[in-house]
């Protein structure tokens, strides 16, 4: 009998083996390049180990190494991706099969062991009503970190191939417009000129004064009843492509796309909320107070008009939090957990605003109930760490003063770095004049340069090892 059970044991764990080996080699649906970056640097960085080693007469090594720097980094950079199989995220390129040969695995992670998606957006480029935006998808979970920066059409393939496998509470605002409103650009130009929107270049002569609310827009509000089912429709397609434009960049055009739904539905919530969104882009990227009191006003309305609405409520709190009122991001959230206790992403958002007020107890509460309304497991693990570290700040004196030396620490090698890296670039142009002008001007300037890269990778190093957090000393 024990060896029938010792057997069935054995084929148990070979069966668990065979799923995970099919699982490694399934075939990715899509992959994307990793980002370039640390790449670039290291590119730079052997660049000018190379001009030292010339300046040093070593013409072999000198050549060996820019070689590498120009030839074999960038075939690194194009061949290192992030591949996505249906099911998990990995690692896959020459280093990771390099890796793979000495028994050390690639990172990879299961869609359901997501802790939490962030979307970060970046303005690369501002011409009239449209910016160019480059954004930049940071994945946790089990320790683990995926980065992922868009760039063509991969990009928004695994975005639609990926994101709507995400639990909705482990995706932030920006995450989700991506979700469900990042599409072609040629598809959007179809869509605009389906609608016949105004060109941009008649919107950006035009006023943007369109404000809801006030006294002209009650006169022209019809009751819902009146609005037919063709222009609700209406309505709706315009509400999406405002929301399409806006995650594109075309700002002017999406503000058009909004104005239009508004006059036929103004008492929408999500509609509202939209507008609001875009408004607070607007702000951002023309640096415009008055834009963003705007925003925060729409965003109110939009609560006001949600009722119980418990998708959107949690929703207008986060975007009124990117937005800087926290009095009213509080009270929406308040208001969502008094109609719904087990809303997880209404508690996550009381805790971010606890951890900032330093109510250190408040945030331990709000983290524990959301690991108790949660019926994700990756979504528990998180909530029950988050509680942990701040439960161990709360109680533990010693722990709470390493972790503030931790993060003055890394505040301050941050500084440097950044210094450091300006000095460089500084002293490499003196470098590279002074030469021609006095040998000592330029012997300063590669010295200067020398010692200054020196400091900004040590800084570098240091910047990744304080990133973490400080593991408690075990009791005796």
């Amino acid at each position: 009998m024990n060896e029938t059970k010792q057997v069935d044991s054995l084929n148990a764990i070979a069966e668990v083996e065979a799923e995970r080996a099919s699982a490694k080699t399934r075939p990715a649906i899509v992959t994307v390049r990793v980002s370039a970056g640390p790449y670039f640097a290291i590119a730079s960085v052997l660049t000018f180990s190379s001009a030292l080693l010339l300046r040093s007469e070593s013409y072999g090594w000198s050549l060996l190494v820019i070689a590498f720097a120009w030839s074999v980094v960038p075939f690194l950079a194009l061949t290192d991706r992030i591949a996505f199989d249906g099911q998990r995220l990995r690692r896959q390129g020459p280093i990771c099969f390099v890796l793979k040969l000495f028994r050390i695995y690639c990172k990879e992670l299961a869609v359901e062991d997501f802790e939490t998606v962030e979307t970060s957006a970046v303005r690369t480029l501002r011409r009239g009503g449209s910016v160019r935006y480059r954004y930049r998808t940071q994945i946790n979970g089990k320790g683990k970190q995926f980065v992922i920066a868009s760039g063509g059409s991969s990009y928004r393939r695994l975005v639609r191939e990926l994101f709507p496998l995400i639990h909705e509470d482990k995706l932030d605002n920006r995450s989700r417009d991506l979700r469900d409103y990042l599409n072609d650009p040629r598809f959007v130009n179809q869509k605009t000129h389906l609608t016949q929107l105004a060109p941009e270049r008649v919107l950006d002569l035009a006023k943007s004064g369109f404000k809801l609310g006030g006294k002209q827009n009650e006169r022209q509000e019809r009751p819902a009843a009146e609005v037919s089912p063709q222009e609700a429709e209406r309505a709706h397609l315009l509400r999406r492509l405002g929301n399409e434009l806006r995650v594109s960049g075309r700002l002017r055009e999406a503000g058009e796309a909004f104005r239009r739904a508004l006059n036929v539905t103004p008492r929408g919530a999500w509609l509202i909320y939209d507008f609001a969104r875009l408004l607070r882009s607007q702000a951002s990227a023309n640096s415009d107070a008055r834009l963003l009191s705007r925003a925060r006003a729409a965003l109110r309305l939009a609560c006001a008009r949600a009722g119980d609405d418990l998708v959107l409520l949690p929703l207008i709190g986060e975007s009124l939090l990117e937005c800087g009122d926290a009095r009213q991001a509080r009270i929406v959230l308040q208001k969502t957990v008094d109609m719904d206790r087990d809303n997880y992403k209404a508690r996550l958002g009381l805790a971010d605003l606890a951890l900032r007020e330093g109510k250190l107890a408040h945030v331990i509460h709000h983290y524990h109930e959301a690991a108790r309304v949660s019926s994700e497991q990756a979504l528990i693990r998180y909530a029950r760490r988050e509680a942990e570290y701040y439960g161990r700040l709360n109680d533990d004196e010693e722990y709470l003063a390493t972790e503030l030396r931790r993060i003055n620490w890394l505040q301050t090698v941050t500084r440097v770095r950044r210094l450091s890296a300006r000095v460089t670039n500084a002293a490499v142009l003196v470098a590279l004049a002074g030469g021609y002008v006095d040998v000592t001007l330029g012997s300063v300037g590669w010295s200067g340069a020398s010692s200054s890269l020196i400091i900004w990778i040590l800084t570098l190093l240091g910047t990744r090892m304080l990133f973490e957090r400080s593991k408690p000393r075990s009791m005796a």
